[in-house]
């Protein structure tokens, strides 16, 4: 496809970055499924995200470019606090272009077992999104084993939105992650992600299941900044859904 190609650039670049800055352990391995873990009481970090869908094979001209600005902060050493400062969307269809601000978000990490002491690390999640066109709230289960150099980790995913004039439309989805990251030095991490997605709508009509898998890349950059990236390719066959997905995330901790 040639719309790889650009993708397949930005995966040469990151790889280059990334062989040459050491990972860190308290930094997000995954750039699409959590861990278990939060950060410690009284450290905060700042996060970028950049996330690019292209690809579509119902619309030739297909977009879009999202990013979010978060703060995060460790309460307790077991609960974990965050703010979307800033949601931004960009969009290209054949329709023309679009450009949004999606409003902010919180989100409360809720740690019942470490990863590291026990043998299952999991956490509860809740989030709660709002701006002047939306309202929703998503739940998720986290699951994180770490086996030696090895973590794995699982989500599982439920939003509920309601959009629309007085919010009357009610549209859910459900989705699981699966990801599996090894150090393959103290200063590198590699691995895979795996992505499920089901719409619902008015939670009465379930729409067809989407599969995106990829690599991931974990890395540091010196003083408390990291980088994880992992592009994701489509593994169904859905026309109206985007073949290529990749997500950047960037962080530093203060």
């Amino acid at each position: 496809m040639p719309r790889l190609a650009p993708l397949a650039c930005a995966c040469a670049l990151a790889a280059g970055v990334l062989a040459a800055a050491p990972a860190r352990a308290d930094s997000r391995r995954f750039a699409w499924t959590y861990e278990s873990g939060t950060m410690p009481r009284g450290v905060a970090e700042y996060e970028q995200w950049l996330t690019w869908r292209t690809d579509r094979d119902s619309d030739a001209k297909y977009d879009r470019l999202e990013l979010r600005q978060e703060i995060e902060y460790g309460l307790t050493d077991r609960v974990q606090v965050a703010l979307y400062l800033a949601d931004w969307r960009y969009t290209r269809t054949t329709a023309g272009s679009d450009t949004e601000l999606r409003g902010t978000a919180v989100e409360v990490i809720w740690n019942l077992s470490d990863p590291v002491r026990t043998p299952l690390g999991v956490a509860l999640y809740g989030e709660v999104k709002l701006d002047s066109r939306r309202f929703a709230l998503e739940g998720k289960l986290l699951l994180e084993k770490q086996i030696g150099n090895w973590i794995l980790a699982y989500n599982a995913v439920v939003e509920s939105e309601w959009e629309g004039e007085d919010w009357a439309e009610d549209n859910g989805e459900f989705q699981q992650l699966l990801a599996a990251s090894r150090a393959v030095t103290p200063r590198l991490a590699f691995g895979a992600e795996l992505l499920h997605e089901v719409g619902v709508t008015d939670w009465e009509e379930t729409g067809d299941a989407v599969f995106y898998g990829g690599p991931n890349a974990n890395l540091l950059l010196g003083r408390g900044w990291w980088m994880t990236a992992t592009p994701l390719l489509q593994l169904s066959d859905l026309a109206d859904e985007p073949n290529v997905q990749m997500r950047l995330l960037a962080g530093v901790t203060f």
